[in-house]
């Protein structure tokens, strides 16, 4: 059973003089020379400072839970011990960690996908013992070249085990990553008398329970309280998404020093920073930050931000975990996470160094969306867990574009089950790709009803703060079963009104300005360029000749700008309303100028199942541009389910129903379109292969072009 200790109580562990000396040294070089450790920080070194000790530090963002790790690896450096090796969760995390080790006198360097080159001379350093720490993400744990270079030599001189972000390590909890499970794998090849040390300030008690148990019987347990007294916590209500974004492009001028906006998607991160740009001119100091910039590009604006010379990044939550900046102003939310630790995590990211900052959520009807997908999206399915299984073989390594292949399970979940069934001891990964271990698998239903429940319950909790129905500040400590959480005084609920800078209503003419460059914005739809084999059977690029053009999206994803409309029109089958003709309309007018051949004919396949609402919409620009018409023969007998196929079972479903075109049975479809350049409308895909497999089928039936028009790129 783990214990908790209370600092300044006769069992707490006491630093001696000299570990107490090295330890000032190291805070005085991070904080000023009149700079000591706190008393439950003291509490902490003083615990890892002895052999196979276990400590699990849950205290509030800014709380100095890296000052720990630091003094207290100079501690066991002094001493003789090897270096630190610490496990974290992001790169942003990684490189502030290096730079905070640099202050405290410490040789650090992190292995991790950025800086590939460096590896051989930090694995060097690492055999020399030039190096005091090494940071590594969980993913690296779990590369098997990397265990047998660096962590087979580390195992038996560590001097100390830090995992950083220790929430993830259980299921439990709000960012659950199976590669942090590896970190058990790590304490299995330890010299048994490494202290370990994991912190977290998003823990709630079962988490806490959990990762401690993990940790060891003798897990000390370092829990302090949770409210952020320099946070000004706020809900504004009841806008739409349109006005949500206008919201921040009027308010972000307003708010004080600079700040991180989140939104919930890479493409809300991307119109919402053309949006402000496009009413407070194009050099306005804000950037789009999401996964899919260069590990170069992300840094350079972590840096902006950090110095000042951005008003403010609009982020995904891959701004999220670890990125320090004392002196952040805001953190604005549009679209609520599914978690109130989440949310808590996010949002501690302001006002660490400063005596106020605003952290302001802007939700909407939309969000109870990601949070029921957030309920279930790492709960594996036993039918698909026994498709994999059966086809990673015993003895031998399978890729998982292998497995994607032979089982029909998407990639993504391919990829997550294995991780999953690898913290189960069920499969390896190796050099190579993965193999099954031998050791059955069993669904353990109870255990994750109990995790659903769980996020359901979060769910309620982000909707109870969403309406603002008791004070905010004591809602996020309750999730994190805090038991001093109490009424703060100070959010937008126990004032009973918004603070100055974030009262008053979008702006209409912004509302106005916004919405029109939002829906003149160009969304390109890249041809996909590979057959998929597998169930397709066809594997390798696709012919230029099968290929079509870049295509053209109206509605991209979740875009604020198209939300109510795209709700209507999918509701049921019926004709498109007219706003959709003629932005239709409008986005050829600007395609035409990219055409290699105006389009002479007008083919529509309703991918997604609205007949009506296809044939509606060619019609219309058939009508418009004097163009004929065609229409592909589908043997589907309506839509199918595709959430579940693999790629290959989408793309092979496809050529399955448009098998009358496919085969020539259909010889109007090659008359219309033969030797003629092919307008093809499609109501809704996420995956392009319908687009993909129509386009081919128009080729071969002789078409001398196709230009996909999507009305709707599902996320």
């Amino acid at each position: 059973m783990a214990a908790t200790s209370t600092p300044g109580t006769t069992d707490a562990p006491r630093l001696t003089p000299d570990r107490a000396a090295v330890a000032d040294r190291v805070i005085a070089a991070m904080a000023g020379p009149d700079a000591r450790l706190r008393e439950d920080q003291t509490t902490a070194v003083a615990a890892l400072s002895e052999p196979a000790s276990r400590v699990l530090v849950v205290q509030a963002t800014g709380w100095g839970k890296s000052a720990v790790y630091w003094a207290a690896t100079a501690v066991r450096r002094s001493e003789g011990f090897g270096p630190t090796l610490v496990v974290s969760p992001l790169l942003s995390l990684m490189r502030d960690q290096v730079a905070a080790a640099g202050r405290a006198g410490l040789r650090a360097a992190t292995l991790n996908s950025s800086n590939i080159d460096e590896w051989s001379a930090v694995e060097e350093a690492i055999g020399s013992g030039a190096l005091d720490v090494l940071l590594v993400s969980p993913e690296r744990l779990a590369n098997p070249g990397f265990g047998r270079r660096v962590l087979d030599r580390l195992a038996g001189n560590l001097g100390l085990l830090v995992v950083d972000e220790a929430h993830a390590v259980s299921d439990w909890g709000h960012d659950f990553r199976p590669d942090y499970r590896r970190v058990s794998d790590v304490l299995q090849r330890l010299n048994p008398q490494t202290p370990v040390l994991a912190t977290t300030a998003t823990a709630n008690a079962r988490v806490t329970d959990d990762v401690a148990r993990q940790l060891g019987d003798t897990t000390l347990v370092l829990r302090g309280p949770l409210a952020r007294a320099s946070l000004e916590l706020s809900v504004v209500d009841r806008l739409s998404p349109l006005e949500r974004y206008a919201w921040v492009v009027d308010h972000l001028p307003r708010l004080p020093g600079s700040g991180i906006v989140y939104a919930l998607t890479v493409a809300d991160a991307q119109r919402l920073a053309a949006a402000v740009r496009e009413v407070h001119g194009a050099d306005y100091p804000v950037e789009a930050y999401t996964g899919q910039l260069e590990a170069g590009q992300r840094e350079s604006l972590e840096d902006a931000l950090r110095d000042n010379r951005l008003k403010a990044l609009i982020a995904t939550s891959a701004l999220g975990m670890g990125y320090d900046k004392p002196d952040l102003g805001f953190v604005v939310h549009v679209g609520a996470p599914p978690s109130p630790v989440s949310y808590y995590q996010q949002v501690g990211r302001a006002g660490r160094a400063i005596e106020h900052a605003h952290a302001v959520l802007l939700p909407s009807d939309a969000d109870a969306g990601v949070w029921d997908y957030f309920a279930t999206a790492t709960i594996p399915k036993p039918e698909q867990v026994s498709r994999v299984l059966e086809v990673v073989p015993t003895g031998e390594a399978v890729s998982v574009a292998a497995v994607e292949a032979q089982s029909g399970v998407r990639r993504g979940r391919v990829e997550l089950m294995l991780k999953q069934l690898a913290v189960d001891g069920v499969v390896d990964r190796v050099e190579g790709g993965w193999t099954a271990t031998g050791v059955p698998w069993e669904y353990d239903a109870e255990h994750y009803d109990g995790i659903v429940a769980v996020r359901r319950r979060e769910a309620d909790i982000m909707r109870a703060y969403t309406h603002g129905s008791r004070c905010l500040m004591q809602l996020l400590q309750e999730s994190l079963d805090d038991p001093t959480a109490e009424p703060c005084g100070r959010c937008s609920v126990c004032r009973g009104e918004l603070p100055e800078a974030l009262a008053g209503a979008a702006d209409p003419a912004t509302v106005a300005a916004v919405t029109g460059l939002l829906r003149g914005q160009v969304h390109v739809v890249e041809p996909r360029k590979m057959w998929p084999g597998g169930a397709f059977g066809s594997r390798g690029r696709i012919a230029p000749q099968e290929m079509p053009e870049n295509g053209r999206a109206l509605v991209y994803a979740d875009a604020p700008e198209w939300r109510e409309t795209v709700a209507a029109i999918f509701a049921r089958d019926a004709a498109a309303p007219e706003e959709v003709k003629d932005a239709c309309v409008r986005l050829l007018s600007q395609w035409r100028t990219s055409w290699t051949a105006r389009p002479e004919v007008v083919v529509d396949l309703a991918a997604a199942g609205f007949p009506t609402l296809t044939r509606d919409v060619a019609d219309h620009l058939a009508g418009i541009g004097r163009l004929e018409r065609a229409s592909l023969p589908d043997t589907g007998g309506g839509p199918a389910d595709l959430r579940e196929l693999s790629s290959a079972e989408e793309a092979a479903l496809w050529r399955d129903r448009l098998s009358a075109a496919q085969d020539g049975s259909a010889p109007e479809v090659g008359a219309a379109v033969g030797g003629r350049s092919a307008l093809l409308v499609v109501d809704a895909s996420s995956s392009l292969w319908p687009v993909t497999v129509a386009s081919a089928v128009l080729r071969r039936a002789g078409a001398a072009a196709v230009l996909p028009l999507l009305l709707h790129r599902r996320p």
